[in-house]
């Protein structure tokens, strides 16, 4: 085998772990990009759970439409947890970890540009999440104002106590701790790629990190900026988004959905790019067209910019045809990649293997999504559905159609890589069934609920809008969600109790993580092939 000696990074912080640490102590000192791209995974997915403990009781209130099982006040706060630890701490912070992890060894590259700012950012995000919850210790309770904290809703006036500053706070660790993990990526994309790993030979997961860092440092700022200004409405006699004082409530609006629609990409993109390095392991075949994915991802990352306030449509203060055309020209480039990814498949030698399924699953979810996506974008329908639980349906089957099924499919497809073991396929195949029917058990029946007239973000609604039935469907379906993670559960038990040996490249991939040992050494590679493609593997077994 032609080998190449790792390349020297320009300057890196830290050198590899002292062999002499070890569990909680390496934890706490880690600066290894592999010890916290995994951190960020196992936080991110605790807080999926948490925020799927909020939303199984919200379902169970909305199974009845005078339901008394939560109070009106816990049902908003279960609501602001349930979405606040969903967006900020677990989709987030989730890509991020995939691309801590994965984009050095992706690259060629020993470790991130800067390993210690690279742990600060986890321990922001880890602090802001847990400073979120601890509102639930306060006397009054956490924050109620919904994820999205509309102003005036969330003036000291409508949302007293500590538990909506916590939120603040909280929120506001997040997006630093984001931000510091966008500019480590971008800086180790360009700066450490290994000899030969030109831009255009760089795995698309790679691409899509390197765009979703950009909008970070776009979009979080602005974030950060209101979080600034409504905390000094709180507490220092400022009046920014306050009517009753000239405030302007709808600059709370544009600043947080300038942030909000790009970070729907920010979750979307390293998503597809995911699926992106599957479909061609399990297809058998390269990637098609991978100079046009990589536009689309561009042209994504653009446009996401400029569509923030089709969320404000029934505002009636925005150029509604600059938004609409906007809203529906960045669905060009997602279809482009979609016939991407058909093509890949195409002739292929299809394997469905857990990861693919999981895969193929994303694209019919987020499909559905994407057309319904579509009609939200044309005023006319947006203004009559917005507030209704058809928005609720949209948002779902675009970002748990990813941020969950690709994560599994992420999950399947690099727990191998993580720990040298395989995940049970049998389980997989188990949990992904059960996942995919008891989500669209859960939210296809929304579409119609909104299409009826029930609003959204109500703990009660009127029987004689004749949504019960369905809504005790979607309730069913979103308790037999709630079944369907006890297979994955038991499958990481199972398969770390009696491991089954995986090792270095289980799938035969392509790509450079799949070039060193499972799990990687402190230092990734003491070896490299010699980079021609985007498919450096490959090449070596087909000189």
């Amino acid at each position: 085998m032609t080998t190449l000696a790792p390349p020297g990074p320009p300057s890196i912080e830290a050198s590899p772990p002292s062999p002499h640490r070890s569990g909680l102590l390496e934890w706490l000192t880690m600066t290894d990009h592999k010890v916290v791209g995994k951190s960020y995974i196992y936080t991110a997915f605790v807080m999926f759970l948490g925020a799927g403990f909020m939303a199984e009781l919200m379902r169970t209130q909305l199974a009845s439409p005078t339901n008394t099982f939560l109070t009106t006040e816990f049902y908003d706060q279960a609501f602001t947890i349930h979405g606040t630890l969903m967006m900020f701490f677990y989709a987030t912070p989730l890509m991020f970890g995939l691309g801590n992890y994965l984009v050095p060894l992706m690259i060629g590259a020993p470790d991130v540009s800067f390993p210690r700012l690279n742990a600060l950012g986890y321990w922001l995000n880890l602090f802001g999440g847990l400073t979120v919850i601890a509102g639930f210790f306060t006397a009054s309770g956490p924050a109620d104002f919904t994820w999205i904290a509309y102003a005036p809703l969330s003036e000291a006036v409508h949302a007293p106590g500590p538990g909506a500053d916590l939120w603040i706070i909280g929120v506001g660790l997040a997006g630093i701790g984001t931000v510091i993990a966008a500019v480590n990526l971008i800086t180790t994309v360009v700066c450490l790629r290994a000899p030969g790993m030109t831009m255009f030979r760089m795995p698309v997961f790679v691409w899509n990190m390197a765009v979703t860092s950009l909008l970070v440092l776009m979009a979080f700022p602005v974030l950060t900026a209101a979080l600034a200004l409504l905390f000094c409405d709180r507490h220092l006699g400022t009046h920014i988004f306050d009517p009753s004082r000239g405030g302007l409530p709808i600059l709370w609006q544009n600043e947080f959905w300038f942030f909000g629609h790009p970070e729907v990409y920010i979750i979307v993109l390293p998503m597809f790019g995911v699926a992106t390095q599957i479909f061609p392991v399990f297809s058998k075949r390269p990637i098609f067209g991978y100079k046009g994915i990589v536009l689309a991802t561009l042209l994504i990352g653009g446009l996401s910019v400029g569509v923030w306030a089709h969320h404000f449509f029934t505002y009636g203060g925005v150029l509604l045809p600059y938004f609409s055309a906007m809203s529906l020209l960045i669905a060009v480039p997602t279809g482009i990649k979609y016939f991407n990814w058909i093509g890949t498949m195409w002739g292929g030698h299809l394997e469905f293997k857990s990861p693919m399924l999981w895969s193929v699953g994303f694209l019919v979810t987020f499909l559905l999504g994407g057309l319904s996506g579509v009609i939200l974008a044309m005023p006319a329908l947006n203004i009559d559905v917005h507030d209704t639980y058809f928005v609720v349906a949209h948002f779902h089957y675009v970002l748990f159609g990813s941020a969950v099924f690709v994560a599994a499919a992420a999950a399947y497809f690099w727990y191998p890589k993580w720990t040298g073991r395989l995940l049970r396929e049998g389980w997989g195949k188990v949990h992904f069934w059960l996942t995919f029917i008891g989500f669209n058990l859960t939210f296809f029946p929304q579409h119609e609920i909104g299409l009826r007239g029930m609003p959204r973000r109500v703990a009660n609604y009127p029987a004689d809008l004749h949504v019960t039935f369905l809504n005790r469907l979607s309730t069913a379906g979103a308790y037999l969600l709630a079944v369907s993670v006890l297979p994955f559960l038991w499958n990481l038990w199972i398969s770390w109790r009696h491991p089954i040996p995986a090792g270095d490249n289980p799938w035969g991939g392509h790509t450079l993580e799949w070039a060193t040992s499972s799990p990687p050494p402190p230092h990734n590679f003491t070896s490299l092939p010699r980079i021609r493609s985007d498919r450096p593997l490959w090449d070596l077994e087909h000189p």
